[in-house]
């Protein structure tokens, strides 16, 4: 089985470039803000492909995780909500997140630092601490959602006394998620926005309408619609699809340059080329927070990031990342063609790339208010850490070798414990990229839940479905 996965990979590879097809080798340098001149360099991908992780390296990596989490860690007299422990705080909250211990002084430590949320003096130092914190108690929290935990009832503390819209509403936000009783949601809802009315808060705005429609989930337009759609003529169109819930595989299908759905030859019958991706983020946040998972609607595929090269093998995976635009984002070269520079300014002009149908539909607008939320770098890329890495893999076992990410899209690549390639998808989402675009790594990535709350993954057939006349 494993000498077929790295066959397979080797053979993809040197399939990946056919003969005549243009390449040029991409300088690390000018990865970091080039765009659309990327083109694959095969060479680069193929050394990729040797064994690089050192499994005693990757042991002790995790181990330095574990070695973070002990009482003496989490004592807030020893370790204090100040500028001088904040990197203490930092690196334990991480190690928090990895291994999601759930012991008694962990979570008197997050509903120590939350309580901290109710003062309106805090220091930038303290309150990015405590926004940490915030995201790793959403992540405990949802492994055990109920509003009667310490984490729970701190949720609701914060919802009802923090002078800070933005942790009131993340909050709330979690304790949704959390299955909070709707009719307790939308008194809540309603009470924050008279506790803060008046105040232009945009990510106020935002995380409410989420909430809304979360509870009230909007009837989604016809997919149709959306694949027969062109955004902008002469561009590559990866679309994926997802479920409402995130830990579910979503699925990605593509258009060429040329509006031709890509198909995959070798196949009978020809069917649509996709592959599976998950879209989860680690901390369980909804997409409208840093660190949330990846908003749906439309963003802008703008050429390659190089990949890392560590002792062992980093979350980021061992192939090249694709580098994908919000509405907004500074970086980009031209989110529309002939026209330089970011792209929407307003929320009118992105409707505009979306068919009729879709525009007034709030779920696709996501990646717009995303970006305006200062939302960025958002990649596609591989999951080089062994799934055992993340401990909360084990509470989805269906999408358990697709690493969670914090906001970016994640492929599925997995190694035998002695470091060597087992299965990498990157590859052939890379080949498939730059064969609908005569090479370039350019185009626009259109992210939609579809299917409501279906927990089974998004299927070949309900898209071709979808594509029947």
């Amino acid at each position: 089985m494993v000498a077929s996965y790295v066959m397979s990979a080797l053979t993809l590879l040197r399939n990946l470039f056919p003969l005549g097809l243009l390449v040029f080798v991409v300088p690390p340098s000018a990865a970091q803000t080039s765009g659309p001149a990327f083109r694959l360099n095969p060479a680069d991908l193929a050394v990729q492909m040797q064994p690089r992780a050192k499994p005693e390296a990757q042991r002790q990596h995790r181990q330095k995780q574990a070695d973070l989490i002990y009482p003496q860690a989490f004592d807030l007299t020893r370790h204090p909500v100040t500028e001088a422990e904040e990197g203490h705080w930092r690196k334990t909250l991480w190690a928090t997140a990895l291994l999601e211990p759930q012991d008694t002084y962990v979570v008197t430590a997050l509903d120590q630092i939350l309580a901290l949320t109710e003062r309106s003096d805090l220091s930038p130092s303290q309150a990015r601490t405590v926004q940490t914190a915030l995201q790793v108690a959403t992540q405990l929290f949802l492994a055990n959602p109920s509003p009667n935990t310490p984490l729970g009832q701190r949720f609701l503390r914060v919802v009802d006394t923090s002078p800070t819209a933005e942790w009131s509403v993340m909050a709330l936000s979690a304790l949704v998620q959390g299955g909070l009783d709707p009719d307790l949601a939308q008194a809540k809802q309603q009470a924050l926005q008279a506790r803060f009315q008046g105040q232009e808060n945009v990510a106020l705005a935002v995380a409410l309408q989420d909430i809304t429609a979360q509870l009230q989930p909007p009837a989604e337009p016809p997919l149709a619609d959306l694949l027969n759609w062109q955004i902008a003529p002469g561009q590559t169109h990866l679309y994926l699809f997802c479920r409402r819930d995130r830990s579910v595989l979503c699925r990605a299908i593509l258009k060429d340059a040329q509006g031709q759905w890509v198909r995959d030859n070798s196949q009978p019958g020809r069917p649509l080329w996709s592959v599976p991706l998950l879209t989860r983020s680690l901390h369980g946040l909804r997409w409208n927070f840093i660190r949330g998972a990846t908003p749906q609607g439309i963003y802008r595929m703008e050429g390659l990031m190089p990949r890392s090269e560590p002792a062992y093998f980093g979350a980021y995976g061992q192939f090249p990342l694709v580098k994908v635009f919000l509405p907004l984002e500074s970086g980009v070269q031209a989110f529309r063609p002939g026209q330089g520079g970011t792209f929407p300014k307003t929320l009118t002009e992105y409707q505009t790339l979306l068919p009729s149908s879709w525009r007034d539909y709030f779920p696709i607008q996501q990646s717009y208010w995303a970006g305006r939320l200062g939302r960025s770098l958002i990649r596609i890329h591989g999951s080089g850490e062994l799934p055992d890495f993340f401990a909360n893999n084990r509470r989805f076992p269906d999408s358990y070798g697709w690493n969670p990410a914090i906001g970016c899209v994640s492929a599925l690549e997995l190694y035998n414990p002695d470091g060597t390639l087992q299965r990498a998808d990157m590859p052939q989402i890379l080949q498939a990229l730059a064969q609908s675009n005569q090479g370039r790594i350019e185009g626009y990535l259109i992210v939609s839940e579809i299917g409501g709350n279906q927990q089974k993954p998004v299927s070949l057939a309900e898209l071709e479905a979808a594509l029947a006349p």
